[in-house]
């Protein structure tokens, strides 16, 4: 049978090219198809005549049935997918082995020399789709022509296609013969019914197989697998897609240049890895996840639920290829069509984000290498002094025993009634632990590790049986530390043997959990903070070395820094995918901290009784249910400022809105210029932590002077007025999936500047940051999106000589541009030192109208520590909006004993249209004395209300 009479006999109607088949009596159902036109006919140069064979070879790439078909069409540069991908460009003699063209690009040399041909190779359908409950299945084999690229090629696959909701679809492609890995995440599964409405619209061509996903309304295809073929082997997969416009958003984690992505011809690894932030370098997480805007404005959003090492390729066509050296394609796909909806409907799928303690939110402050408790509690009798406000003392890993888990070093005893002395003054303690634990102490001397050691809780080497042995950070007992010798000398002199926790078995869990219920009872600390969880380690693979295997050496290596085993451990190191199934670290590898975390959090409540927090520094998909994350080591550098804007976007796109970065960089010195700067960016940042690094000079804010303290403590003090609103935003963020930090993008999606920046950002849809971020200047362009806008400090109107402008802003050292968004009601308080006594304080409403004299808000309010608040209803929630002259709240959910003596003081609105005579307090004309108007402004302020939280509140101006 010729390709054209195979594919007459499975055509169906032709719709735009695509076949389409129509669901019996279904409403809007999918239409899935197979192909058929002229133009796709023409379009082969060469027949393949091939028949199907049920009993094909499913395991092994069979030998071609004929030669693969001379590539004579051109391919234009931008069309060129790299059928050499990862680091080496490959030989034209290699190139032609795969059955590619090699030339050199006409115009644009960042185009590939070796490249597909056109309809070069990959599946194609056998018979037709069969109708499954919530979609279709498709059986697929490899076309026997197509040449191997990494042999070990799978002869059948099967496309399975879930209608899952309205605006979420999932297609997996997978081997049916042998159970490949997949990753554990508790994910969406298909309902066993279809949607009666879908946004999206699925079809397909059968020889080679390609598939096509568009948007119903508006015909926008926003998924075309015919640029490039379908590869599905052992240790390399690749799929590609055409993309519906270059606005590109997310993967990671890497320290992108721009939240924008560049598509031209670049490429970025995933695969956990123990590196700090610079150049391309694949970092601590993985989440293969990108946001898309159209060119209409509406968003849709893509997750390859994939855990083996890989990388991704963009190219200006638009498209993007993956690669990746294990798995299945698993992928879900998120239509928006708002990118806010976008990641409400990704996080509905992969787990909402934790609600952090109110605690949480307040200022933080670390570093590594304080070296002795004395100097802790000089640190923090300076932040005292000059009345700074410190919710979070951390301890690195210099508080322990030789820097092992649940010890307490020489230098620190006492730790625990310092902690305790901290608490009764308002400031939390959160310890830092490592997974690595030590293994050369004497037995009955390491509780730690004799207890690991008898619940079998250590990952395994390569035989299954016994426990593999790097070296992180634990010393050896015994010997003096020379902290001047190099880096290797110390590694092979002083550090201990390490084991590493297999987090995925309950024994693990439970031995974790009593470690952690051991420690509080001698350290009352409130938070955890999980550290070095890729998991780092500091020789390759283990102590021995790793076996000569094809997991450790791959095929195909992707664009990521080093070998698979450098940093880490062996890939055919053996783990527990679930608690009762086993699987390599190949499969796991970046899994680990994700593996961590709940059990972390698990015992950090546990233990304390309340909501904690736990700070993973290795993530992935569904982490930020259970953690909040920093954005690592990064550098005392003046260019970190804004990369670190970039990754709090990029987390919040993650699922992960506790995010921030090291203020002042943890890295080298940093100079008060800089530090000043950053200290007033991260105190906008929703984690706001100042953390440095080992023998760097000082860089808490008391360090530097009375001046500088000021400054810090004075921004600190407005981030404390706010944190009403940031609670809100995280509630929102728990409960609905919102981003809690955002890009302009988010909230003026249909204004094409916006699509850009990444130099500003807001806290959700109504604070609009713009900090300094260069050297040297006093002055910053803001981009002013359509407003009203209003300056924080004063409740004036941003005056534009024209809509949607950029405006240039003095702004002194000591300030930091903050600007309040005209039809938004934020929740304000009074601040303090401390949120266990701004807690207590008079709150209050910053109204900004809009040029329609309207403005709405909320509040969401808890006791902010115990856990499951919002499961069991114990919360208060007021909503307030403003229109015609008159303020109202509603009390949605009242909580009279949460609220009983907390009152509502004072009022400010902004953007009055008129002047103002009266004002009507609860329908009573309040005095004079008690409200101002600053005409000047057209400010009005109201004071000392006094008014009951568990009131609502009515307010009229005349």
């Amino acid at each position: 049978m010729s390709r054209e009479e195979t594919m007459v006999k499975g055509s169906m109607d032709i719709d735009d090219g695509y076949a389409s088949k129509s669901g019996s009596g279904r409403v809007g159902m999918v239409v899935i198809a197979v192909v058929l036109t002229a133009l796709a006919v023409a379009a082969v140069t060469v027949p393949v005549t091939y028949f199907f064979h049920p009993d094909y070879l499913k395991n092994q790439s069979p030998e071609p049935t004929q030669a693969p078909p001379t590539p004579t069409e051109a391919v234009d540069d931008y069309m060129r997918v790299n059928c050499h991908p990862g680091w080496e460009e490959g030989t034209e003699a290699e190139c032609n082995r795969r059955g590619c063209r090699y030339s050199a690009p006409v115009a644009d040399q960042g185009a590939p020399k070796c490249f597909f041909p056109k309809n070069y190779g990959g599946y194609r359908m056998v018979g037709k789709e069969a109708e499954t409950p919530s979609g279709y299945r498709i059986t697929l084999d490899r076309i026997p022509s197509t040449p191997t690229l990494f042999d070990a090629d799978i002869g059948r696959l099967i496309l399975d296609i879930e209608f899952q909701t309205e605006y979420r679809l999932r297609f997996k492609f997978y081997d049916p013969a042998n159970k490949r890995f997949e990753v554990p995440l508790d994910m969406p599964q298909a309902s066993g019914t279809k949607p009666a409405r879908m946004m999206y619209h699925v079809a397909f061509t059968s020889d080679p197989f390609t598939l096509k996903i568009t948007r119903k309304d508006t015909g926008t295809i926003l998924w075309d697998t015919s640029l490039g073929p379908l590869i599905f082997s052992d240790q390399f997969l690749q799929i590609t897609t055409t993309l519906p416009s270059s606005n590109l958003y997310g993967f990671g984690e890497n320290e992108h240049p721009s939240f924008r992505h560049n598509i031209q011809w670049t490429s970025w690894g995933m695969f956990s890895r123990d590196q700090p932030p610079g150049g391309d370098a694949n970092l601590y997480g993985v989440h293969p996840f990108y946001m898309s805007l159209e060119e209409d404005y509406k968003a849709h959003g893509v997750l390859l639920l994939n855990s083996n090492a890989m990388d991704v390729a963009f190219q200006p066509t638009p498209a993007l290829t993956y690669h990746t050296i294990g798995g299945i394609l698993d992928f879900y796909m998120f239509l928006g069509p708002t990118p806010e909806n976008v990641v409400q409907q990704y996080t509905e799928a992969i787990g909402r984000p934790y609600m952090p303690p109110y605690w949480a939110l307040g200022f933080q402050l670390c570093r590594y290498g304080y070296n002795s408790l004395d100097r802790v509690k000089e640190v923090v009798a300076g932040m005292r002094k000059y009345d700074i406000p410190l919710d979070i003392q951390y301890g690195d890993i210099d508080y322990m025993d030789r820097q092992m888990d649940f010890t307490i070093g020489q230098n620190y005893q006492g730790l625990g009634d310092f902690v305790d002395e901290l608490k009764a003054n308002g400031t939390h303690y959160i310890i830092i632990l490592d997974p690595a634990i030590a293994a050369n102490e004497t037995a009955g001397s390491y509780p730690a590790y004799d207890e690991g050691v008898t619940g079998d809780v250590y990952i395994k080497g390569p035989d299954g049986e016994s426990d593999l042995y790097g070296k992180v950070w634990p010393d050896l007992p015994g010997v003096v530390v020379d902290p001047n010798q190099d880096w290797d000398y110390q590694v092979k002199n002083y550090r201990a043997y390490a084991v590493f926790p297999d987090f995925r078995k309950q024994s693990t869990q439970d031995w974790w959990t009593n470690q952690i219920l051991a420690f509080y009872n001698r350290v009352k600390f409130d938070g955890i903070w999980i550290d070095m969880n890729e998991p780092a380690n500091f020789v390759e693979g283990s102590t021995e070395g790793c076996t000569d295997n094809k997991y450790d050496r791959p095929p195909y290596r992707p664009r990521i820094w080093g070998n698979l085993a450098e940093k880490t451990v062996c890939m055919n190191a053996m783990q527990h995918r679930t608690i009762s199934e086993k699987t390599m670290h190949y499969n796991m590898h970046s899994l680990y901290g994700w593996s961590q975390s709940s059990p972390s959090l698990v015992a950090n409540e546990r233990a304390t009784g309340k909501r904690g927090i736990v700070i993973s520094r290795s993530t992935y998909p569904g982490s930020g249910k259970y953690v909040g994350h920093w954005l690592g080591d990064n550098t005392s550098k003046w260019p970190d400022m804004h990369k670190s804007i970039i990754g709090m976007l990029e987390f919040n796109l993650f699922g992960i809105p506790y995010i921030g970065a090291d203020i002042c960089g943890f890295f080298q010195d940093t100079t008060e210029s800089l530090c000043r700067r950053w200290s007033l960016l991260g105190a906008f940042y929703p984690f706001a932590r100042n953390h440095n690094g080992l023998n760097n000079i000082p860089q808490d804010p008391a360090s530097f002077g009375e001046e500088f303290a000021k400054d810090v403590r004075d921004v600190l003090l407005i981030r404390y007025t706010l944190l009403p609103y940031l609670y809100t935003l995280f509630y929102e963020a728990h409960t609905m999936g919102s981003t809690v930090v955002r890009p302009l993008m988010h909230e003026f999606t249909s204004d094409s500047v916006t699509w850009d920046i990444d130099r500003q950002f807001l806290w959700g849809p109504a604070l609009l940051i713009s900090p300094v971020l260069d050297e040297g200047t006093e002055f910053v362009e803001v981009y002013v999106p359509e407003g009203p806008w209003y300056v924080y400090q004063t409740g004036t109107q941003v005056i534009r000589s024209y809509e949607k402008t950029t405006v240039s802003m003095y702004t002194p050292m000591d300030e930091i541009n903050i600007h309040v968004r005209g039809g938004w009601i934020l929740p304000t308080q009074e601040p303090a030192n401390s949120t266990v006594y701004s807690r207590t304080n008079p709150f209050g409403l910053i109204v900004a109208l809009d040029d329609s004299q309207k403005a709405t808000g909320k509040l969401f309010w808890d006791d902010g520590e115990t856990k499951g608040t919002i499961e069991s209803g114990d919360y208060f929630i007021a909503k307030y909006i403003a229109g015609n002259r008159v303020l109202q709240s509603t009390i949605t959910d009242p909580n009279p004993s949460l609220m009983a003596d907390l009152v509502m003081d004072d009022i400010k609105i902004w953007g009055v249209k008129s002047l103002v005579s009266k004002v009507l307090y609860q329908n009573v004309e309040l005095n004079s004395l008690r409200w101002n108007f600053n005409q000047a402004n057209m400010v009005l302020t109201i004071e000392n209300l006094n008014h009951p939280m568990t009131d609502n509140i009515i307010l009229e101006w005349q």
